[in-house]
């Protein structure tokens, strides 16, 4: 009996772990339940990594919704907290434009058919989006550098062109700039009512798609805007390098980087294979198929949810579409090993951050001018920025990436200025190489202005070799 009453408690205990077990698993797979402060069922996510500052998975299905950045109710954003005594004095963003279609198309395949038209009571949508079409048609009285002034400043077309911004682009960063009016010009006060034109800095390369990824945000950030006060600038490079983008030792970088990037591929004999049969499926040369990026297509397919390209061979499938995307995972973590991307990083991001820093220290002193800034760029331009920064574990910028350099002023030490780094809504700040260390060595709660100031001065030169002591003498150093 003793026996038998034993092997039935093990028996009740083994039950009792194994729905424990099932029910802790079950509750990973489930949303959060809605809580107390007002979250509703339409909000409820799955708890997800961190996508800004964990390391990355190795999903690569994952990886690719992440990519995609599907407009949702539920956004991450950290902008804008602060201790009650500290002041916003200016607020710097750097964007990568929204959802686009593809810039290459695999050959011989059908283009995935995406309307580029506007149409506000069509997903994605946004309560704005209508406002936003009817106040586009107004802007005759803005200012645009040549050659953005012949560009359109909203997607227009039936069928989409290559590279343009799609509505679920546009959705994105109208979006993004509700999300920061809320907290700059609600909460915070940045900018007046009555606020003046040189209070804005704009610049964006020469694309559509960045240019009207620009004008979404803003008119998200500032509804209705005065024509008047908008001056767009353009920017001819995609490292924002203005006059200083002769940077021989940044180009030998490159080169050594993509050569690491090719070593690599020939080093996946499963993705060779992956080629070799998508190349057999549309009956063209491997080479040929290389060349047209195939993955930049395919994260259209993906994205915007439509069935894969098929021929009379066969179809390219998700299979594929893993393979490839699994590469660029295993890229991106040889890529931080070898640390030559590092390099480039340091000499391709240095312009933009001194214009950057230089226009915190101008706002520290009283300056008014310029306290938006608004950079609207490619995923090639906050790329280099995040690795500068030493930022190594963002993964690679998502459509409508946003990164926000905050500048502060501490009311009860007027002269003490601080700075937070956010990237897609996350507080970045100590996980940069230049406050990494500050918050276990001081109690202030954000950086010192003067740690990014020294950073963008002196240390990103001599994280390279120890012994540059400028810009230039960094770039034109002997080669690696």
């Amino acid at each position: 009996m003793l026996f038998r009453n034993r092997f039935l408690l093990l028996l009740a205990l083994a039950a009792l772990l194994a729905f424990l077990s099932l029910s802790i698993q079950f509750f990973h797979l489930i949303p959060v339940p809605a809580t107390k402060n007002g979250a509703s069922s339409k909000s409820r996510k799955r708890i997800l990594p961190d996508p800004a500052t964990e390391p990355p998975v190795t999903d690569p299905i994952y990886e690719a919704l992440l990519y995609c950045n599907i407009p949702s109710v539920a956004e991450r954003n950290m902008e804008g907290h602060a201790p009650h005594h500290f002041k916003l004095i200016s607020v710097h963003v750097l964007i990568r434009h929204g959802d686009r279609y593809p810039l290459y198309a695999i050959p011989k395949t059908k283009r995935p058919e995406i309307d580029c038209t506007l149409v506000a009571n069509r997903k994605p949508y946004h309560p704005k989006l209508e406002a936003f079409i009817s106040h586009m048609s107004k802007g005759s009285g803005a200012s645009f550098e040549s050659p953005l002034n012949s560009l359109p400043r909203h997607p227009n077309h039936p069928v989409c062109e290559m590279g343009e911004l799609t509505q679920t682009g546009v959705v994105q960063h109208l979006q993004n700039g509700q999300l920061l009016r809320d907290i700059y010009i609600k909460k915070h006060k940045l900018l007046p009512n009555d606020w003046f034109a040189d209070q804005l800095y704009l610049e964006t390369t020469g694309k559509s798609r960045t240019l009207q990824s620009g004008l979404a945000l803003l008119y998200g950030f500032l509804p209705d805007f005065d024509w008047k006060k908008i001056y767009f600038r353009h920017q001819p490079s995609a490292l924002f390098c203005s006059g200083n983008c002769y940077c021989p030792l940044r180009n030998q970088y490159l080169e050594k980087e993509q050569r690491r990037q090719y070593l690599l591929r020939l080093q996946n004999s499963q993705l060779e294979r992956t080629y070799e049969e998508m190349a057999r499926i549309v009956d063209i040369p491997n080479k040929q198929l290389r060349a047209a990026n195939p993955i930049d297509s395919l994260l259209c397919y993906f994205c915007h949810n439509i069935s894969f390209p098929c021929t009379r061979s066969g179809c390219i499938d998700m299979g594929h579409f893993k393979v490839i995307k699994m590469h660029q995972i295993e890229d991106e973590k040889e890529r931080r090993e070898k640390k030559l991307y590092l390099g480039y990083s340091l000499l391709g991001a240095h312009p933009i951050l001194n214009q950057t820093v230089s226009r915190m220290q101008r706002a520290a002193k009283g300056r008014e001018d310029e306290i938006f800034t608004l950079y609207s760029a490619h995923d090639v331009t906050l790329s280099p920025v995040l690795s500068a920064l030493g930022l190594s574990e963002a993964r690679f910028p998502r459509f409508a990436a946003r990164l926000i350099f905050e500048l502060w002023q501490d009311r009860e030490k007027p002269s003490e200025h601080s700075v937070r780094v956010l990237y897609n809504g996350v507080d970045v700040t100590f996980h940069t190489s230049f406050c990494q260390d500050h918050h276990r060595r001081s109690p202030k709660p954000m950086c010192p202005l003067e740690n990014l100031v020294r950073f963008v001065k002196r240390d990103m030169f001599v994280a390279l070799d120890g012994t540059s002591s400028s810009y230039y003498d960094a770039c034109h150093r002997e080669g690696i």
